[in-house]
């Protein structure tokens, strides 16, 4: 796997690390995320977490940002409270993100380590969901 890094967008990781210190509370919010997108704005979540899983912040900010008409989504980063910094997408995350914007960047890695990464790299061998779609035709 080759792995090329893009500029992190750190307006991105600070506008998720001031809602992960705001607005996580307790058990049920524990992570934040930021996503921008094409046309430049900044969309964040909070994940909802329940005993039977419950959405990851990722996906809960693919959905507010449909919610808000953004749906070409070009980096996401999500961040932890209590100061736990960038945290790396789980692995349905990253599938649902795959599938829903191919192009998109994560930031992952921590302190002077940040770095954005292309989602398909964060998922090699990966099932693309659109290649396995029959033709309507």
């Amino acid at each position: 796997m080759t792995t090329q890094a893009h500029p992190v967008d750190h307006e991105l990781v600070e506008a998720a690390a001031h809602v992960a210190a705001t607005r996580c509370r307790g058990d049920n919010h524990t992570m934040a995320a930021a996503a921008r997108a094409r046309d430049g704005r900044i969309v964040t979540a909070v994940n909802a977490y329940h005993f039977t899983g419950g959405p990851c912040a990722e996906l809960v900010v693919i959905g507010a940002a449909a919610a808000q008409g953004a749906y070409e989504l070009e980096t996401m980063v999500a961040v932890g409270d209590r100061d736990r910094g960038v945290v790396p997408p789980c692995g349905r995350c990253r599938q649902v993100m795959l599938d829903y914007f191919p192009a998109l960047r994560v930031v992952v890695g921590s302190g002077d380590g940040l770095r954005a990464v292309a989602v398909r790299d964060l998922l090699p061998e990966s099932y693309v969901w659109a290649d396995h779609q029959l033709d309507a035709g």
